[in-house]
């Protein structure tokens, strides 16, 4: 049972990676992600950027299984996920980025629509919306990220912020 509120909202950060909704995350879910971004900005999947975001999702979900999938069964339950979060994230939010940053450095790659190292706050609520963010709470996020406010997102603005996301300090 979730007792705390730091695990109440390592609990609710569940819901984002599990993308269809099955009650637990595996592999297919990072690849969900994937298919869905890259059809979202017209990226084939046998492209340069998108075997880099299908590499990037799986090292994502390797990482991750390692971190939270404690009886192997390559699926991580909800429980799984806070016990990982707890267990090996919260005192090291930078050990979660480092496994995301494949990832998003393909993420971003596919969102940087004029191949300028940095996608637009418009593209990266674009990004959000897809990885399953509310279009309002997208547009904040985004804009948020764009610490700089040049009206773009760069990994070293996008990195940090995902791992504090998602590593929620207490």
């Amino acid at each position: 049972m979730v007792s705390s509120e730091y695990e109440r909202r390592i609990a609710a950060r569940f819901a984002t990676f599990d993308q269809d909704g099955n009650g637990y995350i595996d592999r297919e879910d990072f690849n969900v992600a994937a298919k869905a971004l890259l059809t979202e900005f017209g990226t084939a999947a046998r492209s340069d950027k998108g075997q880099a975001l299908y590499i990037g999702a799986e090292a994502f979900w390797q990482g991750m299984a390692g971190i939270a999938d404690r009886d192997g069964d390559q699926r991580i339950t909800r429980e799984e996920f806070v016990y990982g979060a707890l267990k090996r994230l919260r005192d090291n939010p930078d050990r979660f980025a480092e496994i995301a940053r494949p990832f998003l450095h393909a993420a971003l790659a596919v969102a940087d629509t004029d191949g300028d190292g940095a996608a637009t706050v418009e593209d990266t609520v674009r990004v959000l919306r897809i990885l399953g963010v509310a279009e309002e709470v997208a547009q904040v996020v985004a804009t948020a990220l764009d610490s700089d406010g040049d009206g773009r997102v760069q990994e070293g603005e996008i990195v940090p912020a995902f791992a504090r996301y998602f590593t929620v300090p207490e």
